[in-house]
């Protein structure tokens, strides 16, 4: 009875705090529900569902999201105002789920799985994914994210600031800009300028960026509205050539309209006013490109259908058709051996050469299917490789489906888009290009890009040939070299080819200059800029050579020294980021290593062993292609008409490049890229020409299957995507930190509909 009755009372006291419990559930429920239904928070749970969906968009786009702390350990990227904040609190632990070494990736499923065994299945989906939770989202594979274990904690040791993520400040004060150089340019930006104005909207008309600035100063901040996605329409070429189409090279009607042809006008850039925005077909049949270093060798026909260059060259061991591919023998009119005999016959003759140590970066002229530049890398040395687009049919298209670098040009009446004084050496073979002819004008630009020291390499037959026509030419050449003060240091002829060759050298100073008997070539005028090459015409005239204080004026490091140390002659120059350039030279160079180490070669999903020919489309010191030098990669390192012309630094470093204005095509062929990196031009790009121009000449520019990378504020990130999303490129990452932002997108094999 006893224990009975003990557990009677125990029951009773249970029941009664259960009673006093419910009691207070209740009173609790009642205050929440008061609390959750007051009109101030209503309106602030709008707003946060319409901020997220304005930052989502719409469930096809991959999502941008911020996680500071994460995006720093990932990149070494940090802002100034962020440094501040980690010199007083600690980094707090991150949960994020590591897929990849160094940058955390997660699949959007796994994402999902997470949140939703944590949260109610009726929770919105856009809340499942909180702002602060990851820094980037990517669309790789569930089996890729499964392999993720074990989260990651920030590294507690504070790193160098970075401004990796922020937009390049430029002191062009500091710097000549080509815009400043080239008249046309400058006529040209005057009409960019007045346009621009024309389209400024009236004072009195607030833009949506004022109205939400001034809604932040208001406090409204969570009252931004839903962002409207771009609507964007596409339209395939389709006219003759149109898989092949170059718009500067290919403007039918502005070569019509040319007086005179017999400079190679015609195969000089006209670019269309505006500039097109349709997209090139791909050929029938087109596949990814071959590997490197096998694409040197051979290439899928159907990629380059042109069998006009096999039937022209068929005697000449140039290129070869072997089924469904265009075979390279690696010979050609002068490599009756191979080029890598012709290549080392010129070392073994010509010891002070030394390829890939004095001798690094080398200007090919006419450079047929470019087997000269493709043999030569296995020697250290990077080639610029150039011919015009004629008759012989896609020669340079041919260069660059092998991986070699080759750009369509041709010399005619305006200067090449280099510097001056930045190639170690050119190279001639057999290219028939009638060098003494107007006051050896030709010549004279080959001077002007030729470093002070540098070797010019002649194997054309008037070296060699005794024929009257030949051994005329020769003897004019050598006239001309005189009088221009280059040495002939050596001529050589191989018994087991046929072929020889002469090696001239240009002088290291002005005294040859100076004691001549004839003035003739002149000596250039002052004002005669040597560097100006965009849109600038060819001059007969003689560049002085420069001081050492400036850059060409002493010759660099023996390479690889030359690629991580700053030219000397940066110590006398004020720097882009407002420091001095040496400083700058050292940050660029750090930057871009660890963003490439540990973000780009794991974390952006880019098959890297699929990419071999490379473009910087804004490359200032070059420090991007310069994180790249240990993968079997080319760059090339484009800088912009109006940005600081650094381009003589990346050639002293022993890299190449080349000037260019991004509201005009690239004299290149379609699907010649694997890899373009972008970072912050599209907006500096947005404020002198249309976008969609732009975003056209990627397209036209990247291989199906090709990368885009690409940094900018979030706001151009974002248009970028509207336009990607309408191409049905695969986007495949995305981050941001504070105001910038980096997207990753993948070309794909999409074409628009033909209209026929």
């Amino acid at each position: 009875m006893a224990s009975g009755k003990n557990f009677r009372q125990e029951r009773r006291t249970s029941t009664s705090s259960v009673m006093a419990m419910t009691a207070v559930f209740v009173t609790l429920c009642m205050i929440g529900a008061w609390v959750l239904n007051s009109p101030s928070d209503r309106v602030s749970e709008r707003a946060q569902t319409e901020a997220l969906e304005a930052q989502y968009n719409h469930k096809s786009r991959t999502p941008i999201i911020q996680n500071d702390e994460a995006l720093e350990q990932n990149t070494g990227v940090s802002s100034p105002e962020d440094e501040d904040k980690k010199e007083e609190a600690p980094q707090e632990k991150s949960d994020v789920i590591s897929s990849e070494p160094e940058l955390d990736i997660v699949s959007e499923k796994e994402k999902l799985s997470k949140k939703s065994s944590k949260k109610p299945k009726a929770e919105n989906d856009s809340k499942q994914i909180k702002s602060k939770d990851l820094d980037i989202s990517t669309s790789s594979t569930e089996s890729a994210a499964s392999k993720s274990e074990e989260s990651v904690e920030p590294k507690t040791n504070t790193q160098e600031k970075s401004d990796l993520m922020i937009e390049t400040r430029e002191t062009s004060d500091a710097w000549d800009t080509q815009a400043d150089e080239s008249k046309k340019e400058k006529v040209q930006l005057e009409k960019k300028k007045k346009k621009k104005k024309a389209d400024e909207p009236p004072l009195e008309e607030a833009s949506a960026d004022e109205e939400a600035a001034s809604a932040s100063k208001k406090g409204e901040t969570n009252m931004n509205p839903i962002k409207k996605k771009k609507e964007i329409d596409w339209a395939l070429c389709e006219f003759d050539g149109a898989i092949d189409f170059i718009p500067c090279l290919d403007n039918v009607n502005a070569i019509k309209a040319l007086p005179s042809t017999k400079h190679y006008e015609h195969r000089e850039r006209h670019c269309p006013d505006p500039a097109p925005t349709c997209l090139v077909p791909l050929p029938d049949g087109y596949r990814r490109p071959v590997r490197w270093p096998k694409s040197r060798n051979e290439v899928w026909y159907a990629n380059v259908p042109h069998p006009g260059l096999i039937s022209y060259k068929k005697d000449q061991n140039w290129v070869k058709k072997s089924n469904d591919k265009l075979i390279f023998p690696g010979g050609g009119t002068q490599f009756k051996q191979g080029a890598l005999h012709y290549i080392d016959y010129i070392q073994e003759s010509f010891p002070k050469i030394s390829w890939g140590k004095r001798t690094r970066v080398i200007l090919d002229v006419g450079c047929g299917v470019a087997s000269f530049g493709g043999y030569i890398f296995d020697r250290d040395v990077l080639t610029m490789s150039f011919a015009p687009k004629d008759e012989h049919e896609a020669q340079v298209q041919l260069a660059l489906e092998r991986g070699i670098p080759a750009i369509s040009s041709v010399m005619g009446t305006q200067r090449l888009v280099f510097p001056s004084n930045v190639y170690d050496a050119v190279h001639c073979a057999r290219c028939r290009v009638p060098w003494h002819i107007e006051g050896g004008k030709l010549l004279l630009e080959l001077n002007r890009v030729l470093r002070p020291g540098g070797y010019f390499i002649w194997s054309a037959t008037p070296v060699y040939w005794t024929n009257d026509e030949d051994v005329q030419i020769w003897k004019e050449m050598v006239k001309l070299t005189r009088s221009i003060c280059w040495k002939l240091v050596e001529k050589f002829f191989d018994d087991s080819t046929g072929i020889g060759a002469a090696v001239f050298q240009k002088p290291r100073s002005n005294q040859c200059y100076e004691n001549r008997n004839k003035d003739f070539p002149p000596m250039c005028d002052e004002d005669d800029k040597p560097d100006s090459a965009w849109y600038v015409p060819m001059s007969a005239c003689i560049h002085r050579i420069p001081n050492e204080e400036d850059h060409g004026g002493k010759w660099p490091q023996e390479w690889p020294l030359r690629l991580t140390e700053a030219p000397a002659w940066l110590s006398s120059h004020k720097g882009v980021y407002d420091k001095t350039a040496a400083s700058d030279f050292v940050a660029d160079t750090d930057r871009w290593q660890r963003a490439v180490q540990k973000s780009y070669l794991g974390g952006l999903g880019i098959e890297w062993k699929d990419v071999r020919n490379v473009m910087d489309m804004r490359a200032s010191f070059g420090g991007f292609a310069a994180a790249l030098s240990s993968l079997p990669v080319w760059v090339m390192n484009v800088v912009p008409s109006d940005a600081p012309d650094t381009l003589p630094i990346i050639f002293d470093r022993g890299l190449f490049g080349i000037y260019h204005d991004w509201c005009e095509s690239f004299s290149s062929y379609p699907r010649t890229y694997d890899l373009l990196h972008a970072d912050h031009l599209f907006g500096k790009i947005k404020k002198s020409c249309d976008i969609k121009s732009v975003v056209t000449e990627v397209d036209r520019l990247l291989r199906p299957g090709g990368w885009l990378i690409a940094r900018d504020k979030n706001e151009i990130i974002s248009e970028l995507q509207d336009y990607f999303e309408s191409l049905r490129w695969n986007v495949k990452t995305t981050f941001t930190k504070g105001t910038e932002g980096l997207v990753a997108v993948e070309k794909s094999n999409w074409r628009p509909e033909t209209t026929f």
